[in-house]
């Protein structure tokens, strides 16, 4: 038995005696045998518990990163450039649904542009009917003309026929007057057949003004929607920091913002990343199912547990540091309001035996 076994023991055996050589315990120690076999178990425990070594880990340093985010950026229009003046701009921290206005530009010149292109949009569709209505009362002139000038070969032609009886002055003149009334349509089937091609060609030309106007109405109206921004994804918001009175700070409303750059990010909160960086000699810690505990800097009183997700393959170092790491990813198995991204953190990653 062991000493430790005996110290909880020792008064159990107060009423035991010897028979040749063996230990025989009384009848009263015998009613404490659940007691005894109770302690034994716990001092066992206690001492296997003293002798189990601590577990090893491995501290990096990393940022919170949402798992699911966008940034959104100052709309970037097309046909004139130039700051754009902010209008709107959601709070930071506020939730949004998908399809949730997040800002708003000044519209006044877009709209001011796209009414211009729909009145000449429309004006052009006008000169469209308008000329095709003149081409078919042309048409139907020139047919008009045609058969007259048909009528007249005809009646040429009869005149031919009262040759015996007439002069050979008479007859030669007729022979002229069919002549000429030939002439008269073939003439006019030429003229008609390029006037026809004349007048495609004049529509056409009104179409293809009035398609590349549809295009600028078009351009337009999707200018005009660019600057009411809408959240592509469910979650929280976090403005961005941007160039405002020679300082960095969140847009405000009525600021002057260039075109492409950032303005807010869009987070799920309920899905968050550690992105850590180990050394290269540690790497061994980055595998399936390896543990982690996560502090955050600025909360200190805060502790999450994390389990591992991704790494990088390979390590890198940036330039002129020989030192490697791997860049891994652990996730986050709690959701809590502290946790928001670009947080500093620490991260103990526990060594599997």
């Amino acid at each position: 038995m062991s000493l430790a076994a005996e110290s909880y023991l020792g008064p159990y055996f107060a009423n035991a005696f010897a028979i040749d050589g063996v230990l025989t315990l009384t009848e009263s120690a015998l009613r404490s045998r659940a007691l005894v076999c109770t302690l034994i178990i716990a001092a066992a425990g206690l001492y296997g518990a003293a002798t189990v070594a601590p577990r090893r880990s491995v501290r990096a340093t990393g940022v919170v990163r949402a798992v699911n985010s966008i940034t959104v950026m100052v709309p970037r229009i097309e046909g004139q450039g130039g700051n754009l003046t902010l209008a709107t701009l959601a709070e930071n921290g506020a939730t949004v649904a998908i399809g949730d206005s997040l800002a708003t530009f000044d519209r006044a010149n877009e709209l001011k542009i796209l009414r211009d292109a729909e009145t000449k949009f429309d004006d052009l569709e006008h000169q469209i009917e308008e000329k095709k209505a003149e081409h078919l009362s042309n048409a139907e002139k020139r047919v008009a003309d045609l058969q007259q000038a048909g009528a007249d070969l005809k009646k040429a032609e009869i005149e031919t026929r009262k040759g015996p009886v007439l002069s050979a002055i008479e007859q030669e003149r007729n022979q002229v007057k069919v002549a000429d009334a030939g002439e008269h349509v073939a003439s006019l089937e030429r003229s008609n057949q390029a006037h026809d091609l004349a007048e495609q060609a004049e529509l056409r030309i009104l179409q293809l003004q009035r398609d590349r106007q549809q295009v600028a109405v078009t351009r337009q109206k999707r200018n005009a929607e660019k600057l009411l921004v809408k959240s592509p994804i469910r979650g929280m918001v976090a403005l961005s920091n941007v160039w405002r009175n020679n300082s960095l700070g969140h847009a405000e409303e009525g600021d002057q913002l260039w075109p492409g750059s950032p303005l807010l990010k869009v987070f799920d909160p309920t899905a968050m990343d550690v992105e850590v960086s180990v050394g290269e000699p540690d790497g061994a810690v980055l595998v399936p199912g390896a543990k982690a505990i996560v502090h955050l800097d600025a909360f200190p009183d805060t502790r999450f547990t994390a389990h591992y997700s991704s790494a990088s393959p390979v390590a890198t170092s940036p330039l002129g540091i020989s030192v490697k790491s791997f860049t891994a990813r652990f996730r986050l198995d709690q959701s809590d309001p502290h946790l928001l991204p670009d947080l500093s953190a620490a991260v103990d990653i526990e060594v599997s035996k």
